[in-house]
């Protein structure tokens, strides 16, 4: 399996944001999922460039990244994540987790 590009992660991760909405997250495995063809594909090895693009796009305020259903800095990521749209007030003051 060809590994995709930057641009078709961040893709896939805001398509997906975008259909939960800001009141609900995603696993980051659900995007490398995705891009493997589902759960039978290679996924695992995409998580890398996965939480890569989601820290590119939460910098540049496209989405949040939440530990234990909080946003954090992406500086600060480490361990479990989810994602999710920014809210209404930004990605620091977003909706709640």
């Amino acid at each position: 399996m060809p590994i995709p590009e930057e641009d078709a992660i961040a893709s896939e991760i805001l398509r997906q944001t975008a259909a939960r909405g800001p009141d609900r997250s995603i696993c980051p495995s659900e995007v490398a999922r995705a891009l493997a063809d589902g759960d039978d594909g290679p996924w695992r090895p995409l998580m890398g460039r996965v939480r890569q693009a989601a820290m590119a796009l939460a910098r540049q305020g496209r989405v949040e990244i939440l530990r234990k259903g909080k946003p954090v800095p992406p500086v600060e990521v480490r361990g479990v994540t989810r994602l999710r749209q920014p809210g209404p007030a930004g990605p620091e003051g977003g909706a709640p987790a």
